[in-house]
């Protein structure tokens, strides 16, 4: 239990470190605490707020074929982003851009990461 989360707070972590080294125009940490802090977070938020926040948003979401779950996404790290201290994103259209990144790069490593075990 302890491991999988260890492992679950690195891959978020991880994704959001490789966005800010990739795009560092769109985000950017102060140190590195405020990137641990940030990927903790954001898998909290992630784990908590976005179940029920995509079940109430359900209608949009079929309407939109599933688009508007970037909106949600991206939602969810612009709010880590206001919660976090050195942690900063400046509009939501990076938000969106970021969100898309984060999402593509978390499931391509959770897929690299449950096959090797």
């Amino acid at each position: 239990m302890l491991l999988r989360f260890i492992l679950f707070w690195a891959t978020n972590s991880l994704s959001l470190w490789v966005a800010s080294v990739l795009f560092p125009s769109l985000l950017r940490f102060d140190d590195y605490g405020a990137l641990a802090i940030s990927g903790l977070l954001f898998g909290i938020v992630n784990s908590l707020l976005k179940p029920p926040v995509v079940l109430l948003t359900l209608p949009l979401t079929v309407l939109t074929l599933g688009l508007f779950l970037v909106v949600i996404n991206a939602s969810l790290l612009l709010l880590v982003a206001w919660l976090v201290p050195g942690f900063h994103i400046d509009t939501f259209g990076r938000g969106l851009l970021l969100a898309i990144f984060v999402s593509v790069f978390s499931f391509l490593l959770n897929r690299v990461l449950r096959d090797r075990r």
